[in-house]
């Protein structure tokens, strides 16, 4: 998780019930106890039994193996298998069992990994030995209450287990080792864990008289989302992204230009003429914690600082935090590691962005946005006219920040489909294939033809 995942992980090991153990009985001579719980792979079975023979121990054992699947064909020695028993689960509890375990083995490959069982093993005072997988090195650690073997090696089980008949002081070390953790530990344990989590959600309560208030406005859409020529990979000029707004009944845009405002601040200039509203912004670039947008911020803020400190910024400000495309490893993105410490100071979170390449990036917001109930957005992120409100947040008007944000969370969410790829060659040709010359003589063209009053 920490790999694909980076956030701190708190372990939670399982429980097990407090078992009474049964004293050894006094004796050189009496048989030191091994018991397998056959809950793991068939191949583990197989393996232990075939370790048996190279056990070296001056002490007499016995190996019992509860299994309700009967004695695998596995052949022995007639002094080996005379030391080998089967108990069915059915008769004989497997926490009888474990109660008057010596030693308890753990064989499993991989495959089907039994941790409770050992867990509960460690709990009944029996001394561990299991194979090196990162489930059983979480229970019994390394050698502190149990010895581990590589996977399938079955030389090294085979010593470690001679290595436990022969050294009483360290089997009863290990066997004393883990002290009982009821469920009722853990269940208190889980809870603390849920309640850290739940306290980072926004809370359900509303401002009754702004709800009422807005329900007596008109319904708008809005796209929180896009670009123009004042950003670096864009060559939409402002009329144009404006003109295209009217023309495709959105309410209100959001301009969000690359470590830019002068974008917005340009279409806020104009926008009446278009009976567009425009909210100022940006999508800043952070040190190397992904892309934020400010919405409602009235100063360019520079890009290179953290995540932090580019979010008290917004703040400052006024502003409120927008996340987009959250969780698209092909964008610029904060991820859970940095996210999270922020959690509380996010606005609103983008959970569909046409340009994400994968459905399953969007869907991740999504859940994302419902776990901590912070109110979903959404934004064509159009860098071209042609992408502009293809997604859009239908939602009561509002004027400023705070209706804004009220009036986000009764919004419904409505995209067009689109051709990824058809507006990505777009955004090449108009940027990359186009000469800056050709382009301001466009921009220059489509400004005189423009209309100044609507």
């Amino acid at each position: 998780m920490e790999h694909h995942f980076p956030a701190e992980y708190q372990l939670i090991a399982p429980g097990a019930p407090a078992l009474e153990r049964e004293h050894e009985p006094a004796g050189a001579n009496t048989p030191l106890r091994i018991v397998f719980i056959d809950e793991e792979e068939r191949s583990a079975l197989r393996l232990l039994l075939r370790s048996l023979r190279l056990i070296k121990s001056d002490r007499p054992w016995e190996l019992v193996v509860s299994s309700s699947r009967g004695r695998p064909a596995t052949p022995l020695r007639a002094e080996i298998a005379a030391c080998v028993s089967y108990v069915d689960p059915s008769e004989t509890a497997t926490d009888e069992l474990l109660a008057s375990a010596d030693i308890v083995v753990g064989a499993s490959a991989g495959a089907l990994p039994q941790p409770g069982m050992l867990a509960r093993a460690g709990a009944a005072g029996a001394a561990v030995v299991a194979s090196r997988l990162a489930v059983y090195e979480e229970v019994i650690g390394d050698g502190q209450s149990g010895l581990l073997f590589t996977p399938r090696e079955l030389t090294t089980l085979a010593a470690q287990i001679s290595r436990l008949l022969n050294d009483t002081p360290l089997r009863e070390r290990l066997g004393a080792a883990t002290a009982p953790r009821s469920w009722e530990q853990v269940a208190d344990q889980i809870e603390e864990a849920y309640e850290t989590v739940v306290a980072r959600r926004k809370p359900l309560t509303r401002d009754v008289g702004l709800v009422q208030k807005l329900k007596a406005r008109p319904l708008i859409d809005v796209d929180l989302h896009m670009h123009t020529d004042h950003s670096h990979d864009c060559a939409t000029p402002v009329e144009a992204l404006l003109e295209t707004a009217r023309d495709r009944g959105l309410g209100a845009i959001a301009v969000t230009e690359h470590n830019e405002i002068s974008g917005a601040v340009a279409a806020a200039a104009i926008c009446e003429q278009y009976g567009v509203k425009v909210i100022l912004a940006e999508e800043v670039k952070t040190a190397n914690q992904g892309e934020v947008i400010g919405l409602f911020i009235n100063q360019k803020i520079e890009r290179g600082m953290t995540l932090a400190e580019t979010v008290a910024e917004i703040k400052r400000q006024g502003g409120l935090v927008y996340v987009p495309h959250p969780f698209d490893r092909m964008h610029a993105i904060p991820d859970y590691e940095h996210l999270l410490p922020i959690v509380d100071q996010i606005d609103l979170i983008e959970i569909y962005n046409p340009r994400v390449a994968l459905d399953s990036f969007n869907e991740e917001a999504a859940r994302f946005a419902a776990k901590y109930r912070i109110p979903a957005a959404a934004g064509s992120d159009s860098h071209v006219t042609q992408g502009l409100g293809t997604a859009r947040v239908r939602m009561r008007d509002f004027d400023g920040p705070e209706e804004f944000l009220e009036s986000l969370r009764d919004a419904e969410i409505h995209s067009t489909p689109t051709n990824y790829v058809y507006v990505q060659a777009l955004k090449f040709i108009q940027t990359k294939a186009t000469p800056e010359s050709a382009r301001r003589a466009s921009r220059k063209r489509k400004a005189r033809k423009s209309p100044r009053k609507r």
